[in-house]
């Protein structure tokens, strides 16, 4: 009997990998979550999800069967979870943060203790660049057939409460819940290789040897030119990335900020690669996803996007992240520059010297001085 196990039931579990266990013909799915907001109308469901697919020109529904939810908070339930993770072939974690591998390391230790010589795949998808080796060390003992692999997933989603999930027409989770997972049709998920992990269950995940060029991708061309054309919406009173298609002077801000300035340095930084790392391939790339992005029917919050502005202007994260990146390719990240003080002024406010200190408080651990006068100045002379 083959085994999934999913730890945390966010839209990214249901969408990527609930979705293609259920199409990899796994006998069970099992799931820990400590919501019981969320486990109990499952459960009383028959174990039936619907997830929302936002294509295009409209919306669908996929439906999965069969889940079995359990909470880690409860003895009884966790001896299940334990159990699952015995026998589970493949696991993904889905949690909001790398910071929750604590209590979750311990249980799936225990399990691996009674089937120690078992063959497992452990997906990652924490949205941390380093989540497989940080769940590893938390597991803390060696199973000679047990793999953590990254993951990279330019995926959006979202997750619908109340009223909203009327107003939206989308379907509930679950009957009787109040809250509805919507996910955008693209299904082009990065892992990590392992050995015999081409035999793999879980449909639509694609390997690449080597993963660390495509998670630089994501967060300084996808996270950074998404945020960017955010906070342009923003100043504009913007409420919905869907609103930009009336904005195109914005989304071509976006543009060729991904393609000339990201793009290049990326393709530099990365030359040989992979085809996206070509000029054309990164075009392709980034007309893909800016047209994604806008997507009427995912109707993505721009206060969603451009929310933890401190942690999105740290020295390395995908604004100042990504305008270093360009700056130590030979390009002039001016387009960026925009987006960051931007979001300095609705963080810091318009003085020049509260953006100041406000970055200087942000960047104050591990910066080079030059490098950081030569960003401040770029940004606190963007043309907006």
């Amino acid at each position: 009997m083959k085994t999934f196990l999913g730890i945390g039931l966010g839209p990214i579990q249901t969408g990527i990998f609930v979705s293609g266990a259920s199409k990899g013909g796994f006998d069970r799915i099992v799931v820990a979550e400590v919501d019981e907001n969320v486990k109990n109308p499952v459960n009383q469901g028959g174990g039936k999800i619907t997830i929302n697919i936002a294509a295009p020109d409209h919306v669908y529904q996929e439906t999965c069967c069969n889940l079995e939810l359990y909470s880690p908070a409860k003895p009884d339930e966790l001896e299940k979870l334990i159990d699952a993770a015995a026998n589970a072939t493949e696991i993904a974690t889905a949690l909001p943060s790398v910071k929750f591998f604590g209590p979750t390391a311990a249980w799936l230790k225990e399990g691996f203790r009674r089937n120690p010589n078992a063959t497992r795949y452990i997906y990652t998808a924490e949205n941390d660049n380093h989540a497989a080796e940080k769940l590893e060390k938390e597991v803390g003992e060696a199973f000679p057939h047990t793999y953590y692999l990254n993951t990279v997933i330019g995926k959006m989603s979202d997750v619908a409460r109340g009223e909203d999930v009327a107003k939206r027409n989308l379907v509930p989770l679950a009957p009787g819940m109040d809250r509805a997972h919507l996910v955008e049709e693209f299904n082009w998920i990065l892992i990590s290789t392992a050995p015999g992990v081409e035999n793999r269950q879980v449909k639509h995940l694609y390997e690449k040897k080597d993963l660390f060029p495509f998670e630089f991708a994501k967060l300084y061309g996808h996270n950074a030119t998404h945020f960017l054309l955010g906070m342009l919406g923003d100043s504009k009173g913007l409420r919905t990335m869907a609103e930009l298609k009336q904005h195109p002077e914005l989304v071509e801000i976006g543009r060729k900020a991904f393609i000339e300035e990201s793009g290049v340095a990326l393709c530099r930084k990365y030359a040989g690669v992979d085809d996206m790392f070509t000029a054309d391939g990164m075009r392709k790339y980034a007309e893909g996803l800016i047209e994604r992005m806008q997507n009427p029917y995912l109707s993505d919050a721009i206060d969603r996007v451009i929310r933890d502005i401190p942690r999105k202007l740290s020295w390395d994260d995908r604004t100042v992240g990504t305008m270093r990146l360009a700056l130590s390719q030979g390009v002039k990240p001016v387009n960026f520059a925009k987006g960051a003080l931007l979001a300095a002024r609705k963080q810091f406010g318009n003085d020049a010297e509260a953006i100041r200190k406000g970055f200087a408080e942000l960047w104050q651990k591990d910066v080079n001085s030059g490098e950081a006068a030569e960003v401040l100045a770029l940004i606190l002379n963007a043309e907006i």
